[in-house]
């Protein structure tokens, strides 16, 4: 150790080798590669977790994180199940290939313990049923002969099977459990967390179904659900729903997956997040897409009136949502689809349902009203798309046109309808979609 200039150096000229780095590295260049070999070899340079006497130290946690998601990535890749499940008991496909071995050697009652494990752990763990293809796996296991009447699919057992996503967890520094899917292939297209989703129920529902199909096509889509909603911790602290909150959450699930440079998509909500964390890391972000959004505090720039109206559309999410009230929904389903029809409506309610508790919603609401990202967005500069629906009645289309003031060198996409939602049968829709393959192409 020698000390100069106010720098202490450690180990003056020596070469250090870190093992992480190492691993990460051969990892990297095993998944890259496919070659079976590269794969076990990286395999034994994994030493274990990254720093285990430091587990509570917050700069480790990501790190950490983003290791053993290779570790596991290897695991898969080389079919070593059983170790697999050691690291992660919640992965469906690791649970599936135990099953599978054990079938192939014929042993029918292992296999289907082993889905017996799998079916308790997803429900849980996860509050989901298991996939169609476990289904169909035990099918097989039970070995039914053709004469006989097959089992009958339990209904939904899930929306989004392995084929169309993977889900996973991860923690964040102040130990939320978020959970989150890619789906697609191709290069990745990340989407900051916004107001009512649900990684798993999203896929059959009306409501958000046809935007994950369509932004998946030629694209690794990355999703999270936000901290207290779909398959994310719920109980979460109140004082922990803010924008700082919501960015690391962006921060955990992009490290952990170790995505050095992609294009950023924030809806409604996810605005804000997504342009502080542009702002913030701007080497990272190589597009912006921004939707239906605002970027400054609704609340402090609302008329005593009209925070009135927010206080009341507040205790109205708190005590009707979810529900099928029709006063309900002429106020607040309307705000976000005024076009309808009665059945989208029924969908957005049944959304609302399984998105969060009624508690969580109202207490997000309170949060939205004070999200500021008008510094972070005065900051930018990198390619950035904005997108708002004309009438859109949940922000206002002067939002937009405010936030494209803010970033000049932003290009604005006034869409031709009211939904705050954009539906799938509407032209604008189709307009969305093509603006942004053309934006992310550029």
């Amino acid at each position: 150790m020698s000390l100069g200039n106010e720098i202490v150096t450690l180990f003056g000229a020596r070469t250090v080798t870190v093992d992480v780095d190492a691993f990460e590295s051969s990892a990297a260049s095993a998944l890259a590669s496919g070659e079976p070999r590269a794969v076990d070899a990286a395999l034994d340079a994994w030493t274990g977790d990254l720093l285990p006497d430091d587990l509570y130290a917050s700069w480790t946690i990501q790190p950490r994180q983003r290791a053993a998601m290779l570790h596991r990535e290897l695991l898969r890749r080389a079919g070593r199940w059983a170790e697999l499940l050691t690291v992660d008991s919640t992965d469906e496909e690791a649970h599936l290939g135990v099953a599978q071995d054990l079938l192939a050697v014929g042993d029918r009652s292992g296999a289907l313990r082993q889905l017996d494990v799998l079916e308790q752990v997803l429900r849980d763990e996860m509050g989901i049923g298991p996939s169609p293809e476990a289904y169909d796996l035990r099918i097989q296991a039970l070995d039914t002969p053709v004469h006989a009447p097959r089992p009958t699919r339990p209904p939904a057992p899930r929306h989004a099977g392995l084929a169309r996503q993977m889900v996973h967890f991860c923690h964040t520094s102040d130990g939320v459990r978020l959970a989150y899917a890619t789906s697609g292939a191709g290069p990745p297209l990340v989407k900051a967390s916004n107001w009512m989703t649900h990684l798993d129920y999203d896929w059959a529902s009306p409501v958000w179904s046809h935007w994950w199909r369509a932004l998946s096509e030629g694209r690794l889509l990355v999703r999270y659900d936000e901290r207290g909603c779909g398959l994310s911790n719920w109980a979460v602290d109140v004082s922990s729903f803010t924008l700082d909150a919501w960015v690391n959450d962006l921060e955990t699930v992009t490290d952990t997956l170790g995505l050095d440079r992609f294009p950023l998509l924030g809806i409604s909500q996810g605005g804000p997040i997504a342009v502080t964390y542009a702002a913030r890391h701007p080497e990272r972000v190589s597009h912006l897409v921004v939707y239906g959004t605002c970027t400054r505090s609704t609340w402090a720039r609302a008329t005593p009136t009209e925070r009135r109206s927010i206080i009341a559309l507040g205790e109205l999410i708190r005590v009707s949502w979810g529900s099928d009230q029709p006063g309900f929904r002429q106020v607040y389903d309307a705000k976000f689809l005024p076009d309808g029809p009665l059945d989208m409506w029924r969908a957005f309610d049944e959304l609302q349902r399984r998105s969060t508790s009624a508690e969580n919603a109202y207490r997000l609401w309170g949060a939205f009203g004070h999200l500021d990202a008008s510094e972070a967005a005065r900051s930018l500069d990198l390619p950035t798309l904005i997108l708002h629906s004309r009438g859109d009645q949940a922000f206002s289309f002067t939002e937009a046109e405010d936030l494209h003031a803010l970033m000049p060198g932003s290009r604005l996409v006034a869409l031709d309808s009211s939904n705050h939602i954009l539906q799938a049968d509407e032209p604008a829709f189709a307009t969305f979609v093509n603006e942004v393959r053309t934006f992310l192409r550029s």
